[in-house]
């Protein structure tokens, strides 16, 4: 395993920090050394000695490690007190508290990204090495599927969260953008909850070449569940049904949440269930198969 050079900053609200350990899990901050750049990251450590499971979250586009609404926020103490699970959520370059360029985001980097995580997870004494499943969340589910197609000697089981396999999706990616990153380098990916991003034809490139079901179906053979609400209208549901039929694990199969939207609800439920109900069911399935 390569060396994983960690500078550790300090953990912010050390009283927050106790009161977590005391409830089941304690959480603290890292920055990782991705060779070009840092991963800013936040682990989750299920209280006890241990060795427990650790799974790698994917963050999905434009969001950051926390996730849309503090999704990963909630679901990781979830998965920590409950189910022995720890994990650790990292900033894609270009999102959240990284400092890199966007441009530098791509299928191969952000596989890179959950693979130097995994390993700075295995390198801690309280994490079974052996024991390391990914999860993403939309695009995050996309480079979840390609770390398990790519890396397989690394990641032992996934979860998608709305997973989208194929980026060509109305409203977000078309051949007229496809067509303006060939003639600058990139295009411009508008939103209107954070600033713009300049997006590079690397990424263009990956999306337009990359069966990523074929990928996942013919480099891995672990399980997979799919997680997905009903009323998703950016990722058709269907996209799960087609994830869990790519893979022979007898293991792999679908979660469906009925009315739960793309962002799994965290703007219209104060109480977070849809995404409680979500962790909960990705806490079960780690736990089976990474235990």
């Amino acid at each position: 395993m390569r060396k994983v050079f960690v500078v550790l900053f300090a953990v912010l609200f050390i009283f927050a920090a106790v009161s977590a350990q005391d409830a089941g899990y304690v959480e603290f901050g890292v920055h990782l050394d991705g060779g070009d750049y840092e991963i800013p990251a936040t682990v989750c450590m299920p209280a006890g000695d241990g060795p427990f499971p650790a799974v790698v979250m994917l963050h999905g586009t434009g969001s950051n490690r926390d996730e849309a609404g503090g999704g990963y926020l909630v679901a990781a103490p979830i998965m920590a007190e409950k189910y022995g699970i720890a994990t650790i959520r990292i900033d894609f370059p270009g999102n959240g508290e990284s400092t890199a360029d966007y441009m530098l985001y791509n299928f191969k980097s952000a596989v890179h990204d959950a693979a130097v995580a995994a390993d700075y997870m295995a390198s801690l004494d309280k994490i079974d090495g052996d024991k390391i499943g990914v999860m993403g969340w939309s695009q995050g589910g996309t480079d979840a599927l390609l770390a398990c197609a790519w890396r397989p000697d690394i990641f032992k089981s996934i979860v998608t969260w709305a997973g989208a396999p194929d980026m060509m999706l109305d409203g977000f990616f078309s051949q007229e953008l496809y067509d303006e990153a060939k003639k600058n380098g990139f295009f411009v990916m508008e939103f209107d909850w954070r600033d713009n991003l300049n997006v590079s034809l690397q990424w263009c490139d990956d999306v337009a070449n990359t069966d990523v079901l074929a990928e996942f179906e013919k480099g891995y053979d672990g399980p997979v569940l799919a997680i997905h609400g009903t009323e998703d209208t950016t990722v058709d549901p269907e996209w799960s049904n087609k994830i869990a039929a790519a893979s022979s694990n007898p293991k792999s199969g679908t979660y469906f949440i009925e009315g739960m939207d793309h962002t799994f609800n965290v703007f219209v439920e104060e109480d977070f269930k849809s995404v409680k109900e979500a962790a909960d069911a990705t806490g079960a399935f780690f736990a089976d198969t990474l235990k």
